[in-house]
């Protein structure tokens, strides 16, 4: 198992700063001295604007050490925003992120959720180019628990979905998704170890399709109370400029019921199933920071991935008007032409984080998650709740 803490440092250490700093800044007001760069950056991050309704835009650093990167330094951004300034409607963000490593790795994603004016479109969709080793363990759940190679290469994905509302809160419209793959090479490679047998030299796979999206949360990024309904339907081929001939079908399927005043109770069953013949950067992965946390993306995958979580999220404490936490438990399989379904093949992961409020006007928190599987830990940050 690979972890990582991306970011984690330099989060605490801002929660420090700002901690040591405020006692000596509101000295030096009170005595008539200006503030200093420090403390009008941290109001900017994580103070209150007075005005719920203005755009929030920030940016910081991030700093991570993993095996495959060595150190890893970095930039991320985010913006944040209602429609015209109006806050019945659902808060829209953009996400940048870029990085490089010592190990001359480097990659720039983009991320965004927009809604127009009342709600009436919806733009949802990520783009990500990134040179960087992939760890390989093999396909099927009985795969190794060693890794099997690394894959490095240069990676690009995009995937958007267009959909406009219909009904109140049904959204209905057209999904795409590109992955390229290029440049492969196979390093520190297992004895015996055998390339994928599709698409190990890597191909670009466009993808068409439609989805329809129930969505009635209007704070994605700290849902509270509502559902989120996602089905999508995808066909890659030739005629669209495929390498390879497949299809895949989606559903994502979210609740958020609030317990209290301050806590909610949230779960997400997710199911993602291939048929065709997709090359082996295409198959369903387990793993990552949303889903089956503690598991590195793709430590196994497969044709098929069938997952679901619950999570209790005090936020913030009784307390406290900034921290809070949460616990969470997953369970998730992958299985294919090898390996049917069995109830009996699911794996168990869970773990607990804290979280910090992070923008007051927008109620949005920051989160540092310890996740523990059979093979090991994970730790994850980032700004929002994993799902």
């Amino acid at each position: 198992m690979i972890s990582r803490c991306p970011a984690a440092i330099v989060f605490l250490l801002t929660l420090g700063a700002f901690s040591s700093v405020t006692a000596q800044q509101e000295q030096q007001e009170q005595e008539g001295e200006p503030r200093s760069f420090i403390r009008r950056y941290l109001d900017n991050v994580i103070g209150e604007s007075g005005d719920p309704a203005a755009p929030k835009f920030i940016h910081y650093p991030t700093l991570s050490f993993s095996p495959e990167t060595n150190w890893e330094f970095g930039v991320s951004s985010l913006f944040v925003y209602s429609a015209n300034r109006d806050l019945t409607n659902r808060l829209s963000e953009l996400k940048a992120f870029t990085f490089y490593t010592l190990e001359n790795q480097y990659g720039l994603t983009l991320e965004h959720a927009l809604y127009t004016d009342r709600n009436k479109w919806f733009f949802y969709g990520a783009t990500r180019f990134q040179s960087f080793p992939m760890f390989y363990y093999g396909v099927g759940r009985e795969s190794p628990s060693e890794v099997q190679a690394v894959i490095d290469g240069q990676y690009t994905t995009i995937r958007e979905r267009i959909l406009r509302e219909t009904w109140p809160s049904v959204y209905m419209g057209l999904e795409l998704n590109f992955q390229g793959l290029r440049r492969t090479e196979y390093l520190n490679t297992a004895a015996g170890f055998t390339p994928p047998e599709v698409g190990r030299n890597g191909s670009n796979n466009f993808g068409l399709g439609f989805g329809v999206l129930y969505d009635n949360i209007h704070n994605a990024m700290n849902p509270r109370e509502g559902l989120y309904s996602e089905w999508a339907f995808l066909s890659y081929g030739s005629e669209l400029g495929s390498d390879f001939s497949f299809t895949s079908w989606i559903t994502d399927n979210r609740v958020y019921v609030p317990v209290g005043e301050h806590n909610i109770l949230a779960a997400q069953l997710y199911g993602e199933f291939t048929a065709g013949n997709p090359p082996f950067n295409m198959l369903a992965l387990m793993g990552g920071s949303s889903l089956m946390r503690g598991y590195y993306r793709g430590r196994y995958r497969d044709r098929n991935l069938v997952a679901g979580q619950v999570e209790f999220r005090i936020l913030p404490f009784p307390f406290s008007k900034r921290f809070g936490a949460s616990v969470f438990l997953a369970t998730g399989q992958v299985y294919g032409d090898d390996h049917a379904f069995s109830w009996q093949h699911f794996l168990p992961t869970g773990g607990a984080g804290g979280r910090f409020l992070l923008f007051p006007d927008k109620d949005i928190y920051t989160r540092l998650d310890l996740a523990l599987t059979r093979e090991g830990r994970g730790y994850y940050f980032s700004i929002g709740e994993a799902f």
